[in-house]
């Protein structure tokens, strides 16, 4: 029997969607700037493939041995895991030998309304 214990991920209230919808206003430059390094970050192929391994493992959250199958080496897996955690798509956690990562909990949502309409008026 294990004894570790499953956290709930919680909602920060503190988390701030990136930026309105595109069609709602233009961005100030601090939110294109925050924004590009996102889209920068997933950009690339195998960090695409990557966050997506992430988003979408059981439980929310993946293990690096489950997820360093994406066609290159550890190294090069660890590079792309760390400009993903640089632009703020993931979070990670180390538990004994191995690290774990999140997608950060508002990122989804935040990149979504990004691309949305505005709700009309």
């Amino acid at each position: 029997m294990s004894n570790a214990e499953v956290l709930p991920l919680l909602e920060s209230e503190a988390a701030v969607p990136c930026c309105p919808p595109l069609t709602e206003r233009p961005l100030s430059a601090e939110e294109a700037e925050r924004t590009a390094k996102m889209f920068k970050a997933l950009g690339d192929p195998v960090r695409l493939r990557l966050f997506s391994l992430v988003a979408s493992h059981e439980g929310g959250e993946a293990c690096v041995c489950d997820i360093s199958d994406v066609g290159g080496s550890q190294p090069t897996v660890s590079h792309h895991l760390k400009k993903l955690k640089e632009a703020g798509l993931l979070t990670s956690e180390r538990r004994g030998t191995w690290v774990y990562y999140r997608v950060e909990p508002s990122v989804l949502a935040a990149m979504g309304q990004l691309l949305t309409t505005a709700a009309a008026a």
